[in-house]
């Protein structure tokens, strides 16, 4: 556990030293937050609070994909990073470090969309409402740290970046995180069980409001954690191979 403090120290520092990496995390659901849900929902109790439910889960996702689909490419890209593959550690304290780090940056990014909610809407969330939602942040971060690692062990950094950007507005679009529950387009609520947005966004909302999640969604959320998981260990097998084949 030392060695994992150790290691994730190390990457926050890293990140820290371009604050413009936080920044950017935080940037499009706090965007969102100011000229989507205040003016339009931000008079709304109930819906001010699912949309602030929909934008932490918006920026989950796209602090974890961009944490580690780029993060881990660009860390392959290092010189020194074939070298800590074969100290006598092994790689689980640097995985463990990097995932706590992850987790850290992830709440860290979250401050600007409570902080909006809070202040500018009236959204209202019970305080045993509010642990559970952070209780819940960590458990829906699981699939999206698990599609940046598949992302960032498959690329190389510039294919990464690309990817990332691809992915992460269709994402949330197709899961409905930009509309209330039940009012997103027909097209939409067909096929938002199906993503993990979808699912990881129902959890949020149960959490914060009194909202019964829809079991095809949360199903769908676990077989893409179990895909996602197979996906990013086989890119991180195969990476290992060509770099000591």
């Amino acid at each position: 556990m030392q060695l994992a403090l150790v290691h994730a120290r190390y990457q926050l520092l890293e990140i820290i030293r371009i604050p413009v990496a936080v920044f950017g995390s935080a940037f499009f659901p706090a965007a969102a937050m100011i000229f989507f849900v205040v003016p339009f929902a931000g008079d709304d109790a109930v819906g001010a609070t699912y949309a602030t439910a929909s934008m932490v889960t918006f920026s989950v996702m796209s602090a974890n994909i961009f944490q580690y689909g780029v993060g881990v490419a660009e860390d392959r890209d290092q010189p020194w990073n074939p070298y800590t593959r074969t100290l006598p550690a092994g790689p689980a304290p640097r995985f463990a470090g990097r995932v706590l780090a992850g987790l850290a940056l992830t709440y860290l990014s979250l401050i600007p969309v409570v902080v909006i909610g809070a202040t500018l809407t009236a959204a209202q969330v019970t305080p045993a409402a509010f642990l559970l939602a952070l209780g819940t942040v960590a458990v829906i971060s699981v699939p999206f740290t698990l599609m940046g690692l598949a992302i960032g062990y498959s690329l190389p950094s510039k294919a990464a970046i690309v990817v990332a950007q691809v992915l992460f507005l269709p994402l949330a679009f197709g899961g409905g995180l930009l509309s209330a529950p039940g009012d997103a387009p027909g097209f939409i609520e067909t096929i938002a069980p199906y993503l993990p947005t979808r699912g990881a966004a129902e959890l949020m909302w149960a959490a914060v409001a009194d909202y019964d999640v829809e079991p095809l969604a949360v199903i769908m959320l676990g077989v893409w954690v179990v895909l996602l998981a197979a996906l990013a260990g086989w890119a991180y097998r195969r990476d290992e191979g060509r770099r000591f084949s």
